[in-house]
């Protein structure tokens, strides 16, 4: 990726989290800095990159990721100002975007998802695509009916629930390069890979309902489903990922996973037990929320930004320990002192100033053209 859309992603992922914490620190009664928050890193910024890496153009970004990118600037403004019309002429556009997208790379009908031959990565790839484009139509559909005719009434059936949905693409491209670094392997091992393609997918789906029916059980057990299936590739990638320093990045953010596994469960707990008090919990869903999209995802955002790059002259253990340091200290904190959240910020930007502009390693140029 060519230095000045490096900077550009920089810019607005950087500007995502300070409008995290300007939510908190500085709540607008009419607006919802918080929805700026979760569009510019999660919609512009990671879904433009997840197009970039399926429909590359040397160090360019394609005319269709560059509409992308712009008509999802314009659907995050009006969503954040709660014009809706725009946003549903806009909806089509991007998920047509993302569809002819999906289809050139793979194929109208996901047949690959029942090929025991296609390899688990492929199938978190085209996966993550499916679910931005269908997050794209569910979206449209909850806007409808919420602000405008009111077909269905759930009490969670609200915009801000699924606008959040659009890091879930950005979940599945990192699941993605954890499995594309994997040894290829079949039997019990194969087994093993589609199975957990299949729980994570599937699991994450059922949840979501549940969610939706606000049942207790039901969210722990498919909860714990998800965390066994996370400690499952986790233990698959430790053995069978090969030595590259990807690696190093992808296992630090699958610890990220397992905070946002742990904290989720969590939740749920203390969300039905008696007494419950959102206010209270807040510091506990900002944990969760950073760990995820600051953590987990902003590894495979970052490892797509240098894909071509790696080995990249940078001291990884150094710079991991800066990235945990932001995530789940200086940024949960930052939500109750703006002097911390200054120094979070800061902090943050250094990291992606680390990691997207570092030196490519060229003592090791065969190990970089091996790449993932």
């Amino acid at each position: 990726m060519s230095i000045p859309y490096k900077l550009l992603f920089m810019c607005m992922m950087t500007v995502a989290l300070a409008f995290g914490f300007l939510a908190l620190l500085y709540p607008h009664e009419t607006y919802s800095y918080e929805r700026l928050h979760i569009f510019l890193f999660n919609l512009c910024t990671g879904c433009s990159i997840l197009l970039h890496y399926t429909d590359p153009q040397e160090d360019k970004l394609s005319p269709k990721v560059r509409w992308f990118l712009l008509l999802a600037v314009i659907y995050a403004l009006c969503a954040f100002m709660e014009v809706y019309l725009p946003v549903l002429l806009i909806t089509p556009f991007l998920a047509g975007i993302v569809e002819t997208i999906r289809i050139r790379k793979f194929s109208l009908f996901p047949m690959d998802f029942f090929r025991k031959n296609v390899p688990t990565s492929e199938k978190f790839h085209q996966a993550a695509l499916l679910c931005l484009s269908l997050g794209l139509v569910i979206a449209g559909l909850v806007i409808i009916n919420t602000e405008f005719y009111h077909f269905v009434t759930i009490p969670k059936l609200e915009l801000n629930l699924f606008f959040l949905g659009y890091s879930f693409p950005l979940s599945l491209i990192t699941m993605s390069l954890v499995f594309s670094i994997m040894e290829n392997h079949s039997g019990r091992v194969g087994f093993l890979k589609n199975a957990a393609f299949w729980l994570i997918n599937l699991g994450v789906i059922i949840f979501f309902g549940f969610i939706l029916a606000e049942v207790f059980l039901p969210q722990v057990a498919v909860s714990t489903i998800l965390f066994a299936s996370v400690i499952m590739v986790f233990y698959l990638f430790v053995r069978l990922g090969r030595n590259l320093q990807q690696k190093q990045f992808l296992i630090s953010g699958m610890g990220f996973l397992m905070v946002t596994s742990i904290t989720g469960i969590a939740y749920i707990f203390l969300e039905f037990a008696p007494g419950y008090d959102i206010d209270r919990l807040v510091w506990l869903m900002r944990l969760h929320s950073f760990a995820a999209l600051y953590g987990w995802n902003l590894c495979g955002l970052a490892i797509i930004c240098r894909y071509n790059d790696f080995p990249i002259q940078l001291h990884s253990k150094r710079t991991i320990a800066l990235h945990w340091l932001t995530v789940v200290v200086l940024a949960p904190l930052g939500c109750y002192d703006p002097a911390i959240a200054v120094m979070a910020t800061i902090s943050y930007a250094v990291y992606l100033y680390i990691v997207l502009f570092s030196k490519i390693d060229r003592r090791h140029g065969k190990k970089a053209a091996a790449g993932l």
